[in-house]
């Protein structure tokens, strides 16, 4: 199986979101190293989940999207558009005539979201309808999004999750279930243990300038994706208007 695979068939995710959902915690093998899960939902959850890790209660969780087509379906993150383009501003695309037409703000972020995504990267985009403000810390209008490859496809339509990873805040991330403090394996609801993780973190993306409409993107984190993959990515896209 390749690294960056969330080894989790359809039933783990059940009986991962099962607990989630009832406002517990798990452990899980996340991308790059083990993960902690609430319920973004959840304000009790996410405070329970910062006090176990030690973690400032107003930093941001990453919502964790079972799929590329949650993290685009109608009541999740979309871009913001703070007032109409002109038409000098407006970011154009050909017809098939070869007549200019404006590109649509949402299939812009959703060919980017589409380029990224499903893998080890993380993205922050805007959330103007702020949805989970109990995971967006002290900017509800921005959110981390992640859409993980699967070893067994879920079915769409799961609840998402709030994902951090399985350690007190300042210590190196846990690639194995014995490497998380004992403590904080304690307090888990459900551990998921599925062997050693590759132990490279996700490669973070801010996209919110690009979701404005003037086509910028920045690396915030370079991890499991290079940065320059990033820029190939977004480039071509960027290019082809």
């Amino acid at each position: 199986m390749p690294d960056h695979v969330l080894p989790l068939d359809p039933d783990d995710v059940d009986r991962l979101i099962a607990v989630t959902s009832a406002g517990g915690i798990v452990l899980f093998p996340a991308e790059g190293v083990y993960g902690l899960a609430v319920d973004p939902r959840r304000p009790d959850a996410v405070r329970r989940l910062a006090e176990l890790k030690g973690r400032d209660p107003e930093k941001p969780v990453a919502v964790l999207f079972w799929s590329v087509d949650d993290v685009l379906a109608d009541g999740t993150p979309g871009p913001a558009i703070p007032r109409p383009a002109t038409a000098s501003e407006a970011p154009r695309s050909a017809t098939a005539s070869g007549t200019p037409r404006p590109v649509d703000p949402a299939d812009r972020i959703g060919r980017a979201v589409r380029a990224l995504l499903p893998g080890p990267v993380g993205l922050v985009l805007p959330d103007p309808a702020a949805r989970f403000p109990a995971a967006a810390g002290t900017d509800p209008t921005s959110l981390g999004v992640r859409a993980p490859r699967l070893a067994g496809e879920a079915p769409p339509g799961r609840d998402p999750i709030a994902q951090t990873s399985a350690n007190r805040a300042g210590e190196p991330d846990p690639v194995t279930v014995d490497a998380v403090p004992r403590a904080i394996r304690a307090a888990c609801d459900l551990v998921l243990d599925r062997g050693p993780r590759p132990g490279t973190p996700s490669t973070i993306v801010d996209l919110r300038a690009w979701a404005a409409g003037d086509g910028r993107w920045r690396v915030l984190r370079e991890g499991a994706v290079p940065g320059v993959e990033i820029d190939r990515r977004l480039g071509a896209l960027r290019r082809d208007g």
